[in-house]
């Protein structure tokens, strides 16, 4: 008998996961060759994730007991739609554990959280080489948002925008 979807459980994680969830950040920083770029401690996790005021959710992917995958979500809101939504920062599986139907299980359990909180919208990026993921993605019913292109504000561009006042640029 083989593996099946069924073999695996997802449930949310507890302060005892920041080890685990710090291992698949890093993990899916390397899949993504961004490995430069996670700089995540588990200080950082601890307090971010469970302190009092938590920024992000996280759900572990459980196959045969152990961790071989995780989803990070947090709530967004629509102006348009009037309602939460969520977005979906990192949905990442083991390689070896991959084609057995965790990613479906996690993203399943995120969209039910999502619809569960009578959320507009469940949304996520995906970078434009990751074709397998692009292709599951769309086999469940998702589509690409060609209209949008995402900007961010880091580091010191960050620190200057934050730092600026609306006179500074006058």
């Amino acid at each position: 008998m083989g593996a099946e979807a069924s073999d695996v459980s997802i449930r949310r994680a507890a302060p005892t996961d920041v080890s685990a969830i710090l291992r698949f950040i890093r993990a899916l920083a390397e899949y993504e060759k961004l490995s430069h770029a996670a700089v995540a401690t588990e200080g950082m996790l601890r307090e971010h994730l469970f302190g009092p005021k938590p920024a992000a959710e996280v759900l572990i992917a459980e196959w045969a007991g152990e961790p071989v995958g995780f989803a990070l979500y947090f709530t967004t809101f629509s102006t348009f739609l009037g309602r939460p939504g969520i977005w979906l920062e990192d949905l990442f599986v083991l390689p070896e554990h991959r084609g057995r139907g965790v990613g479906k299980a996690l993203l399943l359990e995120v969209a039910r959280i999502a619809v569960e909180r009578r959320c507009g919208r469940l949304e996520w990026s995906v970078l434009d080489w990751n074709e397998p993921a692009i292709r599951f993605y769309k086999s469940l019913g998702a589509v690409t948002m060609d209209d949008w292109t995402i900007y961010r504000a880091d580091g010191d561009a960050l620190e200057k925008l934050g730092g600026a006042t609306a006179s500074d640029e006058r």
